[in-house]
């Protein structure tokens, strides 16, 4: 029997939701071991001078812990 633990990150990136996504899923996969799966709970985006500078997601990640 394995145990998973859901952690939840944010991610951004200035090209689309889909990079932000997918830098988020490389960055956890360097700290987090055993990463299984993941989904998107909000997007968002921030303006500056009426244009998207940024586009944001809330991930959660979830992984299965490592046996004692």
């Amino acid at each position: 029997m394995s145990v998973a633990r859901v952690t939840e990150i944010i991610c951004g990136s200035p090209k689309s939701f889909k990079d932000a996504i997918e830098s988020g899923i490389e960055r956890a996969n360097k700290t987090l071991n055993n990463v299984e799966g993941a989904w998107v709970k909000d997007q968002s985006i921030v303006m500056e001078n009426g244009k998207i500078k940024e586009y944001r997601v809330i991930l959660k990640v979830t992984f299965v812990l490592d046996a004692v």
